[in-house]
């Protein structure tokens, strides 16, 4: 499996949440360093046509329009579930508080709603995860606002009744944590990584990292262990999770502790519980978390994510000043938001590989026909969203 398009332009964005319907990818929200996030402004949606990987803006609805006020604040740390053709938005927070109201974005006609909704509705809270699982948003852990500590509570929407429910759930449950992944294998809700503390509920200095994997059966409401085998991950947040015939992929994030981010593929497979590393030809992205991974038949699009920053000289020598001051903890290094756009293809065509192998060794097109000069086109031309950055983001 190669990874065949590699291209800049795209919106920069970091923490932000996205879904596939149909031929595209649907991007909400999300952190860019240097925006303003403490204004409640409209949450921006960017919308990818995976047949040419063109990158357009949906346009915000003016303030005089009654749609103006059913758009989510722009905000980070959310969720967005599909459900057919409607994208469900829950949680994430903003520079100034936390969000609990359930918005609903039509991508048919790009209208927005806030669906009337009942039961026992959760906190507000970030970095928690959600999937649809037999027409159910389940939704686990994050940081919640109120309680001020990370959750290991499951709560699910009933996406046909909107009754929201907390979910008593037997076995016992992943650690409290956030930042973690929730991917649905038919029935089973798998949890993977995520950031938490030593205190249990209770944010400190004393971070831990999973590194085991469990499942919720939802049917049961039972949590389970397996006993893996192959290779051992690393624990890590803020990582992409997706699923691939059945098997669970795992790619990227950071682990807090070593001060390392990832750009490692991971396997799993549920049926032998077995990890193990994968690893695809081309030029893949650089080490990131916070980046999101959409499926579209056998194809995997990455988009955004943040990344220790190229120029690492000022960031070792204020290290090395710091050393001179006990007390003083290290600080992380410099981060970067990306803009690009990755494809890895699990089922590359004859003409995919040929076409790649053209831009590879950069040969010449004048003889080949222009559907297929368009599709190099498509695959070589950056997007125009976002400009590259000149210096640090």
């Amino acid at each position: 499996m190669p990874w065949t398009v590699r291209l800049e332009g795209g919106p920069r964005r970091v923490n932000h949440a996205a879904v596939a319907v149909n031929e595209k990818i649907f991007s909400f929200g999300g952190y860019c360093t240097g925006d303003d996030y403490k204004l409640k402004r409209p949450m921006d949606v960017h919308v990818l046509n995976t047949v040419n990987y063109r990158w357009n803006a949906v346009k915000n609805p003016e303030r005089s329009s009654p749609q103006y006020n059913l758009v989510p604040y722009q905000r980070y740390g959310h969720t967005a579930v599909v459900q057919n053709d409607l994208v469900f938005i829950w949680g994430g927070r903003n520079d100034e508080a936390a969000c609990n109201v359930l918005f609903c974005f039509d991508t048919t006609n790009h209208m927005w709603s806030k669906p009337k909704v009942g039961g026992e509705i959760p906190g507000a809270r970030d970095g928690h995860s959600a999937c649809v699982i037999n027409n159910c948003m389940y939704v686990f852990g994050g940081y919640e606002e109120d309680t001020d500590q990370f959750s290991q509570d499951v709560h699910v929407l009933d996406l046909k009744t909107m009754e929201w429910k907390y979910l008593k759930t037997k076995g016992e449950p992943p650690s409290y944590r956030d930042f973690h992944s929730a991917t649905p294998i038919g029935k089973y809700m798998y949890i993977f990584g995520g950031r938490g503390n030593q205190l249990g509920p209770h944010h400190s200095r004393d971070e831990v990292y999973c590194d085991q994997i469990v499942f919720l059966d939802t049917r049961t409401q039972t949590w389970h262990r397996p006993t893996v085998t192959g290779f051992r991950p690393v624990g890590r947040r803020s990582h992409s999770a997706f699923t691939y015939k059945g098997n669970l992929f795992i790619f990227g994030g950071f682990n807090g502790i070593s001060q390392m981010h990832y750009n490692d593929l991971l396997r799993y497979d549920p049926e032998n519980c077995r990890w193990s590393v994968v690893r695809p030809r081309g030029h893949g992205p650089c080490a990131r978390r916070r980046q999101s991974c959409c499926v579209i038949g056998d194809r995997v699009f990455l988009f955004g994510g943040t990344s220790p920053h190229p120029d690492m000289n000022l960031h070792s020598t204020a290290n090395q000043q710091r050393e001179n001051y006990p007390g003083l903890e290290p600080i992380e290094s410099p981060l970067m938001d990306h803009n690009d756009l990755f494809v890895l293809d699990f089922a590359p065509s004859l003409k995919t590989m040929a076409i790649t192998n053209v831009i590879e060794h950069k040969l010449s097109v004048e003889a080949l026909p222009e559907s297929i000069r368009f599709e190099i086109r498509a695959m070589t031309l950056p997007n125009s969203v976002t400009k590259p950055l000149n210096n640090a983001g």
